[in-house]
């Protein structure tokens, strides 16, 4: 018999996977956006909602669907080798590279900076990432209820705080919205929609979706439609969060231009905006909350990792791991807010049109037979288009001339792949050699067929 959960339960589920994503990225990237987008922000939070909210949902379904055990085993479709690289690769972006340095960084930016004058900032900074990652440490070697009960709490309390100020900011806006920059002015919805990729859980959502399927089974569901669809209303719960939360959170940015100027990250918006309408002590509120919003992300990262590359290299331990991961990121996190998103755009561009792929050829597997002719024609086409893109953001975000040999490549993109100038020119070529190997694959079966 199957077992149906209570709505109830989809609730928890869903509350514990909404604090799973909410991080660092998920406040500071539509602040910005909202503040750059200006009277072009509906069309720069569709695009942004469709990667910040739509793919992490993909990616929660795709594990469902899928079956597999871990993001390493549904990668392995493609080819085991590519599996260990690709995940290893986004467990490091998600981790210790960008993703959970930027807590710290975020932590700081929001909660302490404001708080410190402009002369202690960078010693301020080394102090307080020293003690934010000392702690994530500890708490990571002694995974205890702590965190749990933080996540519980804390996820309830976020959304509570963040509603409160967005309800202020609706009822009464700081001031009137202002005219684009000059990267919405054109293509703001392009633009928000490659902005979404910043927040990183689409690509967090291919690890998630194993934690969520493992709480589901704990209770009591067992049989795969019932898995899935609990899966579904689990994940459909916490993007709607997460877009609720986006939309408000941008259009506080887009009415702070007036009263506060432009920032270069979204951080200061929040802190500043928290300080106009409940003066210090929302400011010292939104600290508290953005703080251990952070540290239980970067917690839960650093578990993950450890976890992660203690099972590829078992002769290290996880303790060794989570002591070099949380070192690592206390030193990327000094480098700064701005210089963290930086490096990590262009790594974004070449690993999140792979993922979605991924995503795609998982939902359509039944089609094609699960044919691995499908799986790896499709992959290393976005492959090709990818490493193209990441190579190109890297320097135009370091403001360096193209590779010599880059340049030709590039024109020959620019020229023949639709979409290409608005960062999805992988898309169609992909969708068309799947369709081409998947056509090869069915009459592959039917020749099998008619032979026996």
């Amino acid at each position: 018999m199957e077992t149906k959960l209570p709505f109830k339960s989809y609730l928890i589920i869903g509350t514990m996977l909404f604090a799973l994503f909410f991080g660092a990225g998920n406040l500071i990237f539509p602040a910005q956006l909202g503040q750059y987008s200006g009277t072009n922000l509906i069309p720069a939070i569709i695009g942004f909602l469709i990667t910040g909210v739509g793919l992490p949902f993909l990616g929660i379904l795709a594990i469902g669907i899928s079956g597999s055990n871990n993001l390493q085993d549904l990668a392995s479709r493609i080819h085991p080798v590519y599996a260990v690289i690709f995940t290893s690769l986004l467990y490091l972006t998600i981790g210790p590279f960008f993703a959970a340095p930027r807590t710290g960084a975020v932590a700081f930016d929001v909660g302490i900076a404001p708080f410190i004058s402009e002369d202690f900032m960078q010693v301020g900074l080394i102090i307080f990432t020293l003690l934010f990652f000392g702690i994530t440490l500890w708490l990571s070697l002694n995974p205890a209820k702590l965190v749990d009960r933080v996540g519980k709490v804390l996820s309830p309390a976020i959304i509570i705080l963040l509603l409160v100020l967005l309800a202020a900011v609706v009822i009464k806006p700081m001031g009137a919205i202002g005219a684009p920059e000059e990267a919405y002015a054109s293509g703001a919805f392009m633009k928000g929609f490659t902005e979404g990729y910043n927040t990183m859980d689409a690509l967090a959502s291919l690890v998630f979706g194993i934690i969520v399927i493992n709480v589901i089974r704990s209770m009591g569901v067992t049989n795969k439609r019932g898995i899935l669809v609990a899966t579904a209303k689990s994940g459909a719960v916490a993007t709607a969060f997460l877009a609720i939360l986006y939309v408000g959170i941008a259009y506080l940015g887009a009415t702070s231009t007036q009263a506060m100027g432009l920032f270069k990250t979204g951080g200061p918006v929040l802190s500043g905006a928290s300080s106009y309408y409940f003066g210090t002590f929302g400011s010292v509120m939104l600290a508290v909350i953005i703080l251990l919003a952070c540290l239980t992300t970067s917690i839960g990262l650093m578990m993950a990792c450890g976890e992660y590359f203690h099972t590829i290299m078992p002769k290290i331990s996880y303790k060794v791991f989570v002591i070099f991961f949380t070192t690592f990121c206390f030193v990327v996190a000094n480098f700064g807010l701005s210089n963290i998103i930086t490096y990590s755009i262009p790594v974004l561009m070449f690993l999140y049109p792979l993922a979605v792929v991924l995503m795609l050829l998982t939902f359509l597997s039944p089609i094609f037979n699960h044919s691995r002719i499908v799986y790896v024609g499709a992959t290393v086409v976005a492959f090709m288009i990818s490493t193209i893109d990441g190579l190109k953001t890297l320097c135009d975000s370091l403001e360096i001339s193209y590779f010599g040999w880059m340049s030709p490549v590039i024109s020959f993109y620019e020229r023949f792949l639709p979409f290409y100038n608005e960062g999805i020119g992988w898309l169609l070529p992909v969708l068309l050699v799947m369709l081409i190997t998947g056509i090869v694959a069915r009459l592959q079966k039917l020749s099998t067929a008619h032979a026996q």
